[in-house]
C-alpha cells in the first residue's frame, strides 16, 4: 500500500458546519445556556449575540452562513446521524 490517504478535510462546507455546529453546542452548554434554544435563535434571526464568546463560539458561527447551517442541520435529521 504505497499510496497516501486522505483524511477528510474541513474544507468540504458539510463537514465544516458540522464541526462548527458541534463547537459551539459545546461551548454554550458549557457556560449553561439551553444550546438548541440559542442556536435556533441565531439561525432565524441572525443576531450573533444568541452565540456565546466562549472559546470563540460567535466568531466561528459566523465563518459560514446561517443556510449552510441549517443545511447540515437538516441533513443530519434526515440522514440519522
Amino acid at each position: 500500500m504505497d499510496e497516501t490517504r486522505k483524511i477528510p478535510s474541513l474544507d468540504n462546507p458539510e463537514n465544516e458546519a458540522k464541526t462548527i455546529l458541534l463547537s459551539v453546542y459545546a461551548a454554550l452548554k458549557e457556560k449553561g445556556y439551553n444550546p438548541i434554544n440559542q442556536m435556533v435563535g441565531y439561525i432565524l434571526s441572525g443576531d450573533p449575540t444568541y452565540i456565546t464568546s466562549h472559546n470563540g463560539a460567535r466568531a466561528l458561527i459566523r465563518k459560514i452562513e446561517r443556510d449552510e447551517l441549517l443545511e447540515e442541520l437538516v441533513r443530519s435529521y434526515v440522514d440519522g446521524k
